[in-house]
């Protein structure tokens, strides 16, 4: 690992811990030559292309999908490492299906679940973006099957 100081490229390990929230391992280095200290944080590379809505395709961004959750989420009770933890989850997720290539609609379907149960207020901003709706008719129904949804789970 190259130190971001003096550009070595060789340092240390000093220590190591899992990052849960982030679904990585965090790790302390020191440089071989300037002994300066520094943090790096390594992940899994999904390797995952999400087909899009008017068929281009894109890398899976973890950063992506938590800009758009902690959008959701902003002025809700959800903190951001709530946000964090929840992006890490979908990963770990979509990982586990073990595929390629996944639709922006699919990717939507799986924020939508987890959002569902997490929070209303963020599922509802979620949705007019996912969902794309067109006027306060469409708007009006989701909330509506929402709140049917919470009565049934609550029964």
């Amino acid at each position: 690992m190259k130190c971001p100081f003096c550009s070595h490229p060789e340092s240390k390990v000093t220590d190591s811990r899992n990052a849960v929230e982030m679904n990585a391992i965090r790790r302390r280095r020191e440089c071989l030559k300037c002994f300066k200290r520094f943090t790096t944080f390594e992940t899994v590379d999904l390797s995952l292309q999400v087909k899009k809505r008017d068929g281009r395709y894109e890398d899976f961004s973890l950063d992506k999908l938590i800009r758009g959750l902690a959008a959701a989420c902003r002025h809700t009770r959800v903190s951001h490492d709530k946000v964090r933890e929840l992006g890490s989850k979908i990963a770990t997720e979509l990982m586990g299906l073990q595929i390629r290539e996944i639709s922006a609609t699919e990717l939507g379907e799986v924020v939508m679940k987890r959002l569902q149960n997490l929070d209303t207020v963020a599922y509802i901003r979620y949705a007019c973006v996912y969902k794309r709706f067109k006027d306060m008719d469409q708007l009006m129904d989701a909330i509506h099957d929402l709140a049917s949804d919470e009565k049934v789970l609550k029964k």
